[in-house]
């Protein structure tokens, strides 16, 4: 259900802040950044701090009572908060440190309204919980997933928790895999609003509880709103008993990678 304040409503916060996260990491893109190391090969850029700052002003605006978990800046806001949002202010940070422009701009209430920005296509995938739409040039269309890309987005990154029980790289090389999809890499929150989109067929990752992450809470809520199938790796719930994360156009396509997986 959508809270509405005086101001904007939720998804109305979702977007605008998603919006001015990704005006920021456009205004920044092909220029030397400073990067920050943390740790496994891990690392920030300014692009990431200064997105998260321009998401947080939003919110903070809108929503000063809320609760903000971000993924540079941590937890922000009254612990007790009955409400908290989570921002990823740059999914896709390696692309976008080499160059390469397949990312993504991540806003989420838990379990409410949610928004994915495009930087670069200008695109806004949005939610409020219950039907999902993207936003380009001034109009609304709903989301309708389907299979027909045959192209599935498999999750690379280490590290690699249910392995040797399931490793991605085994998956794309499963006969069944190769006969009916065709794999790509992109941004993790970006491949799943292509999912929902039609833009891709499914995304699979490995993983642990995932539906609190600032990386794929909002690209979850938007599956979910357009229909999707979603679950974990196991074919269970994704929560604080699942693993990793299964988003399939229909249940044909969910089947068919889940009996891959095995």
């Amino acid at each position: 259900m959508i809270t509405s304040y005086a101001g904007l409503d939720d998804v109305g916060v979702a977007t605008a802040a998603a919006r001015a996260g990704a005006d920021v990491v456009r205004s920044l893109y092909g220029r030397r950044l400073d990067r920050i190391d943390k740790g496994a090969g891990d690392f920030a850029t300014t692009a990431d701090v200064e997105a998260e700052k321009a998401i947080l002003g939003v919110i903070r605006a809108e929503r000063p009572d809320d609760a903000v978990l971000g993924e540079e800046g941590g937890r922000q806001g009254d612990a007790d908060a009955a409400r908290q949002w989570l921002v990823d202010p740059l999914c896709g940070t390696l692309n976008y440190a080499v160059g390469n422009m397949l990312v993504a701009v991540n806003v989420a209430l838990r379990g409410g309204a949610a928004a994915v920005a495009d930087p670069f296509s200008g695109e806004v995938f949005v939610t409020d919980g219950e039907t999902a739409r993207v936003r380009h040039e001034g109009a609304d269309v709903r989301l309708a997933p389907t299979p027909s890309t045959h192209l599935v987005d498999v999750n690379l990154d280490p590290p690699f928790p249910g392995a040797p029980a399931f490793r991605a790289v085994d998956l794309l090389a499963h006969p069944d895999f190769v006969a009916r999809f065709r794999p790509r890499v992109v941004s993790s929150t970006l491949a799943l609003a292509w999912v929902a989109a039609g833009k891709r067929a499914a995304y699979v990752t490995d993983g642990g509880d995932l539906s609190g992450s600032v990386h794929f809470a909002a690209g979850i809520a938007l599956c979910r709103a357009a229909g999707c199938v979603v679950t974990g790796i196991d074919g269970g719930p994704v929560g604080p008993q699942g693993r990793g994360l299964v988003a399939a156009a229909d249940g044909a396509t969910h089947r068919s990678l889940m009996s891959m997986i095995g």
